[in-house]
């Protein structure tokens, strides 16, 4: 099973639009640094824990690894980087929207994919279908979530050609 890390904001847009069950039900391991647990998504997703989510562990030298990153891309929050430093040492793809972080991840030679490629996975498993996904695309964008709308449009009308895949 696929392990993938995620940040923070790609955990709230899904839990905004309705779909943390959903995505919970794809055969995808989803784990976050623990600090990035702890600092960011405790207190108000703490069920996240319950549903599946691993909270992992970084070491001293992924710690030393993410100062040193922090130099070198300024943009990203420090969480973000410790994502990105967990994502390399899993070598496992990084979930993000966050264009600083996508950067980031892309010069480290780290698989990145978002909210939207998560959505379509969940459509193309059968987990969900596209009117559930226009749904939650209308919550996350009447909260003011920053997606690629347009993109996501055109996603969701070529997988209503395709009928889905079931794993």
């Amino acid at each position: 099973m696929l392990l993938l890390i995620s940040d923070a904001n790609i955990l709230i847009d899904i839990e905004i639009g309705g779909l943390v069950a959903p995505m919970f039900s794809l055969d995808y391991q989803f784990a976050v640094p623990d600090v990035l647990f702890y600092e960011e998504l405790e207190v108000q997703h703490s069920y996240l824990l319950d549903m599946g989510l691993a909270a992992r562990d970084l070491d001293e030298a992924m710690v030393a690894r993410v100062a040193k990153m922090a130099a070198e891309y300024p943009r990203p929050g420090r969480n973000d980087l410790f994502a990105l430093v967990l994502a390399v040492k899993e070598q496992c793809p990084l979930l993000t929207g966050d264009k600083d972080l996508r950067a980031a991840a892309e010069n480290e030679n780290v698989e990145v994919r978002g909210t939207l490629w998560l959505i379509n996975e969940m459509v193309r498993s059968g987990k969900i279908t596209v009117q559930v996904a226009r749904g939650a695309y209308q919550r996350m964008r009447a909260h003011g979530r920053r997606l690629p709308w347009d993109t996501a449009e055109q996603m969701l009308a070529v997988l209503e050609t395709v009928p889905p895949v079931n794993k």
